[in-house]
Order: structure tokens, then sequence, then C-alpha cells
């Protein structure tokens, strides 16, 4: 009696556990089907002609990818120090870093406002020396992507980083290869897949941005604006053209997520077969 007891408290038990997994992926896909189901339904897809539609695809396109360029050229480096160097305030620098994250998105447009706006901290002197207004510009949506974007990259590729045995860099570096060097020759044949995925996510992430783009970038009318920005714009007037919008940026991440993974399976695979 007792053993048929356990058994049906681990049948109720298992029953429960599969119930919240259904349940927890019904919560995350069904606004996804939702808004499917919402196109095919009300032939949304016939606002792909909306000249909005590609104008926004295009201008969020050629943004991230300027924001991407600089999240590779800034992150890198900065990646490549907090996996192999110490320094003073290192844990400060890995606390700034990982702020984006978790910072709601008005509160890093408004920092991004207070600091490089026209009565910022450095926006009066970036006006008065350079002739440089930031603010509601292309560039102010470029400086707001790579702020919300950047820590992701930062933390794949210092993962990646410690993934590399120092044995080898202490090697090359014992036959004479700089810094340089030792990160082309050796560690970037390594890391490269880390890399691209952590560069991967925050180009997804850029593509995404909206809260501090809009405080720091501003929403004007007769701009050129990125798919976020235009959902927002257009929800009231056109909901047909803002759900079709909002299923192209789920399709472009569906796909840089599936790379992604690609990536990473791949990795382990590489990684048991050695």
């Amino acid at each position: 009696m007792r053993q048929m007891g356990m058994r049906g408290v681990q049948v109720v038990g298992i029953g429960f556990f599969f119930s919240l997994i259904i349940t927890a992926m019904l919560f995350i896909g069904l606004p996804i089907i939702a808004l499917v189901w919402r196109n095919l339904h009300d032939q949304a897809w016939q606002l792909a002609l909306d000249k909005r539609v590609p104008q926004s695809v295009i201008f969020s396109l050629k943004t991230t990818l300027i924001s991407l360029l600089l999240i590779l050229l800034f992150g890198t480096p900065l990646a490549y120090a907090l996996a192999y160097w110490r320094f003073p305030g290192k844990r400060l620098v890995n606390v700034l870093v990982d702020l984006p994250i978790v910072l709601p998105p008005a509160v890093a447009g408004l920092g991004l406002l207070v600091a490089f706006g026209r009565r910022g901290l450095l926006g009066p002197s970036l006006d008065e020396w350079f002739s440089l207004r930031l603010v509601f510009t292309q560039a102010a949506v470029v400086i707001a992507q790579t702020f919300v974007a950047l820590p992701f990259y930062i933390r794949a590729a210092q993962a990646g980083f410690r993934e590399v045995d120092p044995e080898l860099e202490n090697a090359a570096q014992v036959d004479g290869a700089n810094v340089v060097e030792r990160f082309i020759y050796i560690t970037f044949p390594i890391v490269r897949r880390s890399l691209l995925s952590g560069a991967l996510v925050s180009w997804a992430r850029a593509l995404g941005e909206f809260g501090a783009t809009i405080f720091f970038a501003g929403n004007l009318l007769g701009r050129p604006q990125t798919m976020p920005l235009l959902i927002y714009n257009i929800f009231e007037s056109d909901v047909q053209a803002a759900i079709w919008v909002a299923l192209i940026l789920i399709g472009m991440a569906a796909f840089i997520i599936g790379i992604t993974r690609w990536l990473s399976q791949d990795d382990q695979i590489t990684w048991r077969s050695h």
C-alpha cells in the first residue's frame, strides 16, 4: 500500500512538473503565435508594401551595423583585459559593464541625455569645440544601441577568452610574440565562435532597442525611425502595420538566436571530440 501511495505521489508530482513546463512554454510562445495568427487572419502581410516598413528596416540595419562595429572595436579589448589582466578597480569595471543590462531603458536614455545632451555633462563642450550635437540625430540612435548592447558582447567574449589555455599564450610570448600577435595567431582562432555569438546577441539586442533611443534620439515624425520606434509610432493609427514590423523583428531575432545556438552546439561537439 505504501509503495502504491508513493507511486501515486510520484505520478502526481511528475504530472505537476510537466504542467508547469507546458504552461511556461505557452506563456512564452502564445504572444508570438497570436501575432502570427493576426497577421495571417487579417492579411497584414500586404502592408509590406507600405514604404514606412522597408524604410524602418533599412534604417535599423544601417544603425545597428554601425553600432556593431563600435561594439567590436571597443568591446573586444575590454573583454580581453577583464579576462586576463589584474588592475585596480576591476570589480568596479565589471559592475559598470553589467549595469546597462539591468538598468530600465528609460534610465539608460535619461543618462545618455544628461551626459551628451545640449545642457548635459559633455554636450556643451562637444558643441563648442567640434560643433557636434548628438541629441535627436542618427548618431544618437547608434550611441543608444551601442550602450545597451555592448555588455552582451563583452560578457560573451570574456567567457570565450577564459577558455584559452594561458600556457599557449605564454609559449608564444617566450618565442617573442607581442600582445597583438598573440591575439591574432593564438587567441582569436580559439575564441572566434564565442566572439561571433556575442556579436550576434548584441546585434539582436540593438535591433530591439527602444527605451534609451526614444529618450536620447527622439521619435520625430518625418525622420527615419528604427523598427521599434515605428511600431510605437503607428500602433494607435495602424495596428496591422505595427504587427507586420513586429513580425519582421521576431523573424530576425529568431534567425540570430538560431545561428547562435548552432555555434554553441558546434563548439560543444568540437570540445567533446578532443
